[in-house]
C-alpha cells in the first residue's frame, strides 16, 4: 500500500514524491526496502503496489524487478480498504487460490530474519481458513501514537487470538497495557485467503467494493475513467475500522522485530538514524536536522526539528512533530503549491 502523501514528513514529502519514496534511512526508498524485505517469501513477479496515479511513474522506476501490470494505480485517495478491494479484485482475477499479505509501504523493520519468520507462519495461518491475520509488535514502550491488539487465547507458535482492537490510548492507558503483558502495537499488516478477503468485503463494505468490482470489470479501454467515477463515490475507510475490528475472527502472530511506522521526523532520531547533514550544535541537545546542502548551526536550543529544502523550511519544536501535517492544511487552504 503505497498512496500516502506523507503529510508529516513536509517540507521533504510532497504529494508527487510522498514519504515512501524518500530513501530516509539509507540509500534506499522506504518502498524499495518493503519490497527488498520481502526477498525468500513472496518474488517480485508476485508483488503488487496499490499508489496513487500521479506516483505510479516514480513506483516503476524505483522498483524496475516489479512488473509494470502489478503497479495498479488510484484515482483518489480513500484510506486503505479500497484499496485492498482494488488489490483482492486484481489477485482473486489472476490466481483464485492465492494468500497475500497487505504491507504499508512507508515503515521500518530492523530485523528482517524475524519477520520473514513471523510472516511465513502467518501465511500458513490465512491459507487454511476463514481467517484474518495480522503482525503483532511486542511493544517496547507505552506509545501513545499506535493503535493496540487485546490478545487472547494461545494457538501454538507465536499466533494468539485476538480480542480485541484498541484505538491509540492515553498515556495512562498505554502504561497499562504495556504493564498487562496482554497487547500488541497493530503494524497494520493484514494476511488473508483472497477468498477471505472479498467475502469479508462484500459482507462488511458493500458500498466500497461493489463500485470497484464494477469498474475493473469494463473493458480495458474504458476502465480508467469508470474507476474514477467509482472512487468518487465511495467513502474513506480502513482496513482495521471497515473489515479488522468487525470480522468474526481475527488471529496475530506476534513478534519483536525492530518495527517503526516512521510516522514523524522525531522517528528518524529514535530509529537512531543519522540525516547527514552538517550541523554545529552549541549548547544544543536532542534536534533533528535535515539539510544535506547547506551547515545549519543550532545555539542555545533544544527539542528542536529543522528540515530545509530549496522552497520551504520548517522549524518545529520536537513534541510538535505531528502537527506538521496542519501546514499542509493551511497550505491547501490558502492554495499555495508548496506541497505539490
Amino acid at each position: 500500500m503505497a498512496g500516502g502523501v506523507g503529510t508529516r514528513f513536509w517540507p521533504r514529502s510532497r504529494r508527487g514524491l510522498p514519504k515512501q519514496l524518500l530513501p530516509v534511512l539509507g540509500r534506499q526508498s522506504l518502498l524499495q526496502m518493503t519490497v527488498a524485505r520481502l526477498r525468500g517469501v513472496v518474488p517480485p513477479s508476485r508483488v503488487l503496489i496499490v499508489t496513487a496515479r500521479d506516483q505510479a511513474a516514480a513506483v516503476r522506476r524505483q522498483l524496475p524487478a516489479v512488473p509494470a501490470r502489478n503497479i495498479l494505480a488510484e484515482p483518489i485517495g480513500r484510506n486503505t480498504a479500497p484499496c485492498l478491494a482494488l488489490a483482492a479484485l486484481e489477485i482473486a482475477r489472476r490466481d483464485p487460490s492465492a494468500t497475500f499479505v497487505c504491507l504499508p509501504a512507508d515503515h521500518a523493520v530492523a530485523d528482517v530474519r524475524t519477520f520473514r519468520s513471523l510472516l511465513a507462519e502467518a501465511f500458513t495461518r490465512a491459507a487454511t481458513g476463514a481467517a484474518v491475520v495480522t503482525i503483532g509488535v511486542q511493544p517496547t514502550g507505552p506509545e501513545t501514537g499506535f493503535g493496540y491488539i487485546r490478545v487472547g487465547a494461545r494457538l501454538g507458535g507465536r499466533t494468539r487470538r485476538v480480542r480485541a482492537f484498541v484505538e491509540k490510548p492515553t498515556v495512562a492507558r498505554a502504561r497499562r497495557f504495556v504493564r498487562s503483558g496482554g497487547y500488541l502495537w497493530n503494524a497494520g499488516i493484514f494476511l488473508w485467503h483472497v477468498s477471505a478477503a472479498l467475502a469479508l468485503l462484500d459482507e462488511l463494505l458493500p458500498d466500497v467494493i461493489g463500485p470497484i468490482r464494477r469498474a475493473t470489470a469494463r473493458p480495458r479501454g474504458e476502465r480508467r475513467a469508470a474507476l474514477t467515477r467509482a472512487y468518487r463515490r465511495i467513502r474513506s475507510v480502513s482496513i482495521d475500522v471497515g473489515l479488522a475490528e468487525r470480522a468474526p475472527e481475527v488471529l496475530v502472530v506476534h513478534g519483536a522485530f525492530g518495527w517503526s511506522d516512521v510516522g514523524t521526523w522525531t522517528a528518524l532520531a529514535a530509529l537512531g538514524v543519522e540525516p547527514g547533514s552538517p550541523v554545529v550544535p552549541i549548547d544544543a541537545k536532542d534536534y533533528v536536522v535535515f539539510n544535506p546542502d547547506r551547515l545549519v548551526a543550532l545555539v542555545g536550543v533544544d527539542d528542536l526539528i529543522v528540515v530545509d529544502t530549496p522552497d520551504a523550511l520548517l522549524i518545529c519544536h520536537r513534541d510538535r512533530a505531528q502537527d506538521v501535517r496542519e501546514v499542509v492544511r493551511e497550505l491547501e487552504r490558502r492554495k499555495l503549491k508548496i506541497f505539490t
